[in-house]
């Protein structure tokens, strides 16, 4: 390809971001990013608060994250950020040790006559995690490799999780498991117990429910070695918050993100025509990072950040038919200060309340500083579940309301909120579409009509598989 062809790139968080220096790097010099908002980051959002930044969005990250480490390296970064550990409570606020494998660890004879349920139980679920490893391993070789392509018909191809990131390609039927629900993918396989480990970083974090979810997304980020460096608490921090690695990435760019950039219009023929504030400008190549789902009546996108595509992008009919079957997550964050006396000792996950049944309850409240009473604790809840009469969603507001609540019944007292998050997050299709090829049917559209997709949907929503697809989509096209 023409290496001083133009190209838009639509979106400043990290899958734009990641596409421009992926291109710099291939000698693509000439791009513009457009942002619609005032800063870079997207849902790696880290306000100020008395003179220290706390995350509203993504916390962390693992030694495994090969792609944020090229945004590192290139950005001039690294990970500096304060240390971070966990407890665990039940819903009534009582301790839970089931899951308390550092105190397991240190003295396993002490832990056992503690706590012989928990200790029990966390031997089963041992067990079950060591058979799990090998058969990802095994059975499902291939599970981990970058992007979506070919999954759906048993086959895998993309990059592999590896730091220099080798193509690798290969077919495997057992693959097709992937399109099922993850309860489903783990009951067939015999390990329902290990549900109960990875749904902390992935239920609590947004993504969704088990019974619903495609267990290919959940694995596409907490492969085997990620979700063990989790369990090990080995995991990345920045001082200055994840948005700052965006930030920096920003201004070491070539061309840096055009931000309050408001699209109106595109149009696409021979070339690339973009109307942005109420000016025209014209391109060879467009990718399209910003959120690509189109609403309909059964499936609306009532958002307070993402618009419905075909509202400013000229959507084919092949679009259309593809990007409605996407949905997203309703999942809200609150910063509070809180009451003196009651800051947390650490981060608590409320295990319990991760599942259908506790819709809109608190999951985590997460401390990022240590002894700094003067800092926020963030709340994490999700309010919205598929179901078979087309799904129950919680109000904002009530849901507002539970988390307030849970907070004070778990003795964590709320003396105000100061800060409220709402984003379009965790765009994802279900399992029939999967299944059915939805994303060889979007891939195989790459390139037509001068137009690329990446972005969450196209891997999957944390900051480094969303890079990793950048990086993929740059090495496959340009």
């Amino acid at each position: 390809m023409d290496k001083n062809i133009r190209i838009a790139i639509v979106g400043g968080g990290p899958a734009g971001l990641s596409a421009a220096m992926y291109l710099e790097k291939k000698g693509y010099d000439n791009y513009v990013i457009y942002e619609k908002t005032d800063h870079v980051g997207g849902k790696c959002h880290s306000p100020v608060c008395n003179g220290k930044r706390y995350e509203m969005g993504a916390i962390m990250g693992v030694p495994s994250y090969f792609a944020v480490h090229d945004v590192e390296l290139f950005a001039g970064v690294t990970h500096d950020g304060p240390k971070l550990n966990r407890n665990y409570k039940y819903p009534d606020g009582r301790p839970d040790y089931r899951f308390d494998t550092e105190a397991a660890r240190k003295n396993p004879t002490a832990f056992f006559f503690k706590h012989p349920k928990a200790a029990l139980h966390m031997k089963k679920m041992a067990k079950q995690i060591k058979q799990f490893g090998n058969l990802l391993e095994t059975k499902y070789k291939g599970y981990d490799v970058t992007g979506h392509i070919g999954v759906s018909e048993g086959r895998y191809e993309g990059f592999a999780v590896a730091e220099d990131r080798h193509p690798v390609k290969g077919v495997n039927p057992n693959l097709k498991d992937l399109a099922l629900p993850f309860k489903e993918f783990c009951e067939k396989n015999g390990v329902p117990l290990v549900q109960e480990v990875w749904v902390q970083p992935f239920t609590s974090f947004g993504y969704g429910y088990f019974d619903e979810i495609p267990a290919a997304y959940v694995l596409k980020y907490l492969d085997f070695r990620t979700m063990m460096d989790f369990v090990n608490v080995n995991l990345w921090t920045w001082k200055d918050g994840t948005q700052s690695i965006y930030e920096a990435l920003n201004a070491h760019l070539k061309h840096p993100a055009l931000l309050k950039s408001n699209i109106e219009k595109v149009v696409r023929g021979e070339k690339v025509t973009i109307t942005v504030n109420g000016k025209e400008e014209v391109f060879d190549k467009i990718i399209v990072t910003a959120p690509l789902q189109v609403a309909t009546e059964k499936n609306p996108l009532i958002n307070p950040i993402a618009k419905s595509l075909d509202t400013w992008f000229d959507v084919n009919d092949e679009e259309r038919a593809l990007f409605s079957k996407i949905d997203y997550e309703r999942y809200d964050t609150i910063a509070c200060k809180i009451k003196k006396g009651f800051y947390p000792d650490v981060s608590y996950y409320i295990v319990d309340n991760m599942v259908p049944e506790r819709l809109g309850h608190l999951m985590v409240y997460y401390r990022r500083w240590k002894d700094e009473p003067d800092q926020p604790i963030v709340t994490y809840a999700l309010r919205h579940h598929r179901t078979a009469n087309g799904g129950k969603e919680i109000a904002y507001e009530d849901c507002d309301k539970m988390v307030l609540q849970d907070m004070e019944t778990v003795g964590c007292h709320v003396d105000k909120p100061i800060y409220r998050f709402q984003t379009y997050y965790f765009p994802h299709v279900y399992s029939e579409d999967y299944a059915a090829g939805w994303y060889e049917k979007v891939e195989a559209m790459q390139g037509k009509n001068n137009t690329y997709y990446a972005g969450e949907i196209m891997s999957f929503g944390d900051m480094d598989e969303t890079i990793e697809y950048s990086h993929d989509l740059v090495e496959r096209f340009f």
